[in-house]
């Protein structure tokens, strides 16, 4: 069973950074392309960044220039580094796997920014 794991959440000011983590199975992890969604109150669940399993990456337009979606292969762990946040970040941020036609989500973590 694929399991995914978030952390790093919390409330920081606008122009702010956090970095959040989302710890994965190990049997999966190199294999896949890992995702980081978010969802914002009353909003639908969006794509934020994705990174393949080679290291290609992408982003939304809106976190472009800002956040970084970054992989260790050998902890199974994925990263997002967001800096220069701005209240309109503040939503759950949920780590994502798609395996074999299956989607994995993980608990979600809250990051709230306050202006």
């Amino acid at each position: 069973q694929v399991q995914l794991a978030e952390s790093g959440g919390g409330s920081v000011q606008a122009g702010g950074s956090l970095t959040l983590s989302c710890e994965a199975s190990r049997s999966i992890f190199s294999r896949n392309a890992m995702d980081w969604y978010r969802q914002a109150p009353g909003k639908q669940r969006d794509l934020v960044a994705v990174i393949t399993s080679g290291g290609n990456t992408n982003y939304a337009d809106s976190v472009k220039g800002r956040f970084t979606i970054s992989r260790d292969n050998a902890k199974a762990i994925v990263y997002l580094q967001m800096n220069s946040l701005k209240s309109e970040d503040t939503a759950v941020y949920y780590c994502h796997a798609r395996v074999k036609g299956t989607d994995y989500w993980g608990q979600g973590t809250l990051v709230t920014v306050s202006s």
